[in-house]
C-alpha cells in the first residue's frame, strides 16, 4: 500500500488496517481506514432520512447497510505497507499480480491495472498515469 495512503490512515487512528469492499459502481475494490466506517454509517443514515417518505426506502437502507458493513473485510498491513488481500476480495476486485491504488477523496480504490485501462468511464489523464506507473515497472 503506498505511503501516501498509510500516512492518512495513521493520522486518523491507531489501527494499522484497511477495510475492503467491492466498489458499488466500478470493477475494483473500495478501501478505507476503520475510522471512516462511522462516517460512512452517518452518511447512509442521512440518506435514509431524506428518503423516508419513499415506500422502498427501508429496503434500500437495508441493502446499503448490508453491502457497506456486511460485505467488507478488515485487512491489517505491516510497517512497510504490505497487505494480503483475501481471496474473495481479490476475486471481487478482479485483482491479479499488480494493483493500482487510486485516492478518491475520503476513500481509495484498488484496481487491476488492465481493467482500469480498459474501463470506458476512466478519464484518459488517469489512464496515462497508470500507463506511466506500469512503464516504471518495465511492464
Amino acid at each position: 500500500m503506498p505511503a501516501f495512503l498509510r500516512t492518512v490512515i495513521e493520522r486518523r487512528g491507531d489501527a494499522r488496517a484497511i477495510v475492503l469492499a467491492k466498489h458499488d459502481q466500478f470493477p475494483c475494490l473500495s478501501a478505507y481506514d476503520p475510522a471512516y466506517a462511522a462516517l460512512k454509517h452517518a452518511k447512509i443514515e442521512r440518506l435514509a432520512e431524506k428518503q423516508e417518505t419513499d415506500p422502498a426506502s427501508e429496503l434500500d437502507y437495508l441493502r446499503r447497510t448490508m453491502m457497506a458493513f456486511g460485505a467488507t473485510e478488515e485487512v491489517p498491513y505491516d510497517s512497510s505497507g504490505r497487505i494480503i488481500v483475501p481471496p474473495m476480495m481479490r476475486r471481487k476486485g478482479g485483482l491479479a499480480d499488480l494493483a493500482l491504488f487510486l485516492g478518491v477523496g475520503e476513500t481509495f480504490q484498488i484496481w487491476n491495472p488492465d481493467e482500469f485501462l480498459k474501463h470506458p468511464d476512466i478519464p484518459e489523464d488517469l489512464k496515462d498515469i497508470c500507463r506511466f506507473r506500469l512503464e516504471e515497472r518495465g511492464l
